[in-house]
């Protein structure tokens, strides 16, 4: 690489010359380095695309065809020899590059990050890229913007094919990904000063309608000179307008994009880009840079033309030191590069320049390793020297390709299969001061490669924000949070960020802002009153611990004793006239039924289990079925004894023991071969109701079969009513100990209180079911005892004159 300084833009930006720099200081590197390319001087030529294509091509023919003998800071004895082209920064340029390159098969290395368009897919073989495709940046903002919750954002885009390539796919992955692009504003890719605008013209050429907009988060793609017309557009237009306010913004700044001003920019407000967030290639800082910077002078290095135009433009004075009085200050040739604050000139090496440094070093260890190979090396000797034959570049392609070294910071430098280096990208926060100096922070990272399975990283307690947002997180959307609670619904002819916000129907909820739909709690949960989050349920059943169960559990204890008290009692004077007029042995069938009914109920009571479960339902049934049986036996039994006294009646044959014994007999049999047959089919088992109730879960036992749990009580009904008919047309019988009377008034109250039961226990719902039924349960069979019994245990006990066999036998007048 030989070298020569032709064309540069006058108003090139001042920071790109870092990038010369660092080309500099890498060949002085190479050429200083004993081991590597020994006997070999690099030099280099200096080419403007002026941002322009045509011109464009015009340097590349330049370079190829037009000779050259002198290089900067550099004389040798032969003509150039062009081995390789570093290059360009965009994809434009590099690809108009390659056009012509591409036909004498000279490698060309970029330093920019871009992805290349289908035509060039066929001539990816000729780019080495340097650093990672700009796929890899388009995945980082989406992770970034996404990491923010940052769905309204502005877009500023240089108006070229880059451009155009760069918002089809970046829409694309916004769609997929539920962000939206505010708006989109092209930008000239000519910088104004080129254009020749005026600054009044700046106004009417920029869309200023983002001044508005809730975006507060712009996203920015483009070069260097992008950003110094946006900055001098946001300078001079819109901060200079009274009626508008500080334009608080946070600017996501691309690779491509350098924070640089030049000469005519040097008066702007550059803390408008405080809290900057930038997408940078990544870069190390090679030993020796800094020191090498800050050793240039002008006087020292006076051969270098470029740099004559650069110290121009840094210093704002004239190099010229014949004529000092042709611009407003002449350069003493002393001034310090340190001294230029950052926007002008950054002192470390930024991830363009370190591209450029690795691009020097590959292409010389691959010069090194062809110099090297026996089958590209002759030697000849003339006059007592050795000279190498003319190398063609075509033949360094190979070489290039399988280069693999470490660079002085101890990173290894391959190329993969798309030949390029996937070193990734680092994410900064620029901070800026008042004297126009930023310092740079690194707070994340964007490594496809990454070892420990990270693609993206972000350590947002790192970032400063524009002091606008008071440090707080800032906010971009379209509207404001649906809160949990609220799910998102669309707008007509809107785009899908800008959205209204729904209350969650009841039993639903949501649980994160934003959410599309409204989801179920779990079975086990149930919703909150805000519908924004799930509460756990409670497990429901009748217990002891409570006062339900606990009154419900007394009341069947008490009725219990009584019944065995009253057992006990008619036991004991079971030879007394009134115990033996109405078959005493069917009295102590039905107490002792009365009593199981009485203690079946603790069956009811407490957490469901499976025998319990077993248990219940079939136990009350049978149990009642014989009791109610024992009535209707009792009252039969009235009737039948009337009828036996008539003269001539053939009844007597029917009055006795068999007789009572095969009512209650048959009748219970039926109803426990009504129970087998529920048990053998679908029995009751524990069960978890969590529908029923919103906010508990009923523990209960399910009745298996409905159809058989319905035939149970139907049969006990049906008995019911059979009794209470018999006990009815027996009522007025004419004698003295007729118990048809007190069992009428007793099924009466059974009846009432099982018809009153049905709607009642469908109505209700978990433990209250419960309670309901044990409810029913006592008070029929306490009425069944209390109407039945109690008259006779009370001449019992109380009236024993009239418990004699004068006062039964004796007949009414």
């Amino acid at each position: 690489m030989s070298s020569k300084n032709d064309y540069i833009s006058e108003r090139m930006a001042t920071k790109l010359f870092q990038n010369v720099l660092a080309l500099a200081f890498a060949i002085s590197e190479v050429n200083g380095d004993p081991k590597l390319l020994p006997n070999v001087t690099l030099g280099f030529h200096l080419y403007d695309s002026y941002h322009n294509m045509m011109l464009t091509y015009r340097s590349i023919l330049d370079l190829l065809f037009k000779s050259h003998r002198l290089a900067a800071n550099y004389r040798c004895t032969t003509q150039k020899n062009l081995i390789s082209v570093i290059g360009g920064l965009g994809s434009d340029v590099s690809s108009r590059m390659a056009d012509i390159l591409g036909l004498y098969k000279i490698p060309q290395l970029t330093y920019g990050s871009f992805a290349l368009e289908e035509r060039d897919t066929s001539q990816s073989s000729r780019f080495f890229r340097m650093v990672s495709n700009e796929t890899h940046q388009y995945s980082g903002i989406i992770q970034l913007l996404l990491h923010f919750k940052w769905t309204w954002v502005g877009l500023f885009v240089v108006n070229d094919e880059s451009g155009n390539r760069f918002l089809q796919v970046v829409e694309f992955l916004f769609s997929q990904n539920g962000i939206c692009s505010a708006f989109t504003n092209r930008i000239p890719s000519q910088p104004f000063w080129q254009q020749k605008y005026s600054t009044s013209d700046l106004g009417s050429t920029s869309d200023l309608s983002f001044i508005r907009s809730k975006a507060s988060v712009c996203l920015v793609y483009g070069e260097t000179m992008t950003l110094m017309w946006l900055s001098t557009v946001l300078a001079t237009v819109v901060l200079g307008d009274k009626e508008t306010t500080l334009l608080g913004k946070v600017w996501v700044l691309t690779a491509q994009i350098d924070l640089a001003l030049n000469s005519l920019q040097r008066g702007l407000d550059f803390q408008l880009f405080h809290g900057t967030i930038a997408f940078k290639i990544h870069s190390k800082e090679p030993a020796g840079f800094q020191k090498f910077l800050q050793n240039i002078t002008l006087l020292g290095m006076q051969g270098n033309g470029f740099l004559k135009d650069f110290w121009e433009q840094a210093f704002d004075c004239s190099p010229d030191f014949q004529e000092p009085g042709k611009t407003s200050d002449t350069c003493t040739g002393e001034e310090k590069l340190e001294s230029l604050p950052g926007p002008v000139f950054e002192m470390s090496m930024t991830g363009h320049s370190y591209g450029i440094y690795n691009a020097v070093y590959a292409a010389a260890h691959a010069l090194h390793i062809m110099y090297s190979s026996r089958l590209n090396q002759r030697a000849m000797l003339k006059g007592g020297k050795i000279e190498m034959q003319d190398l063609q570049s075509w033949q360094l392609h190979h070489f290039i390709k399988d280069v693999l070294f470490n660079n002085s910071v101890g990173e290894t430098i391959s190329f993969n299969e798309n030949m390029e280096l996937g070193m990734g990208f680092d994410i900064i926060n620029v901070i800026t001061f008042p004297n126009t100096s930023f310092f740079k922070v690194k707070v994340g990272r964007v490594d496809p490669d990454a070892v420990d399975g990270k693609p993206f990283i972000i350590d947002e307690d790192l970032i400063e924000w524009h002091k606008d947002f008071n440090q707080a997180l800032p906010v971009s959307l379209c509207v404001d949070c649906c809160p949990p609670g609220y799910r998102k619904e669309k707008k007509e002819r809107e785009k899908i960020c800008c959205y209204n916000c729904v209350a969650c129907p009841e039993g639903m909820i949501t649980y994160q802002k934003d959410m599309e739909d409204c989801v179920k709690c779990p079975d086990d949960q149930y919703p909150s009153k805000n519908q924004d989050g799930c509460i756990p349920r409670i497990i429901s059943f009748l217990s002891y611990q409570e006062p339900l169960g606990v009154s419900l559990a007394c009341m069947a204890l008490g009725f219990s004793l009584t019944t065995a008290w009253v057992l006990g009692t008619f036991i004991k004077h079971r030879d007394t006239p009134i115990v033996k007029a109405n078959n005493r042995n069917v009295t102590y069938i039905l107490l002792v039924s009365l009593l199981l009914c009485f203690l079946c109920t603790f069956l009811f009571l407490g957490r469901p289990v499976k025998i319990t479960c077993l248990l219940q339902q079939p136990a009350f049934s049978i149990i009642f079925s014989m009791a109610v049986s024992c009535v209707l036996a009792k009252t039969i039994t009235v009737v039948l004894a009337f009828l036996v006294t008539k003269p001539g009646s053939s009844m007597k044959k029917w009055v006795g023991r068999k007789m009572t014994n095969s009512v209650i007999l048959s009748c219970s049999f039926i109803q426990g071969g009504i129970v087998v047959v529920w048990l053998r089919t679908s029995s009751p088992f524990p069960n978890f109701d969590h529908h029923s109730l919103a906010m508990e879960i009923i523990a209960e036992c399910n009745v298996g079969s409905v159809l058989m749990f319905y035939i149970v009580l139907g049969y006990m009904g049906l008995l019911s009513i059979i009794c209470l008919t018999v006990a009815f047309l027996a009522r007025k019988l004419p004698d003295t100990f007729n118990e048809a009377k007190f069992i009428t008034f007793s099924m009466l109250v059974f009846c009432s209180v099982w018809v009153s039961f049905f709607p009642t226990y469908v109505s209700t719902k978990g433990k209250y079911m419960v309670a309901v039924e044990i409810f029913s349960i006592l008070t029929s069979s306490a009425g069944l005892l209390i109407c039945i019994f109690f008259p006779k245990w009370y001449i019992i006990l109380l009236r024993p004159e009239l418990n004699k066999r004068e006062q039964i036998i004796r007949r009414k007048d």
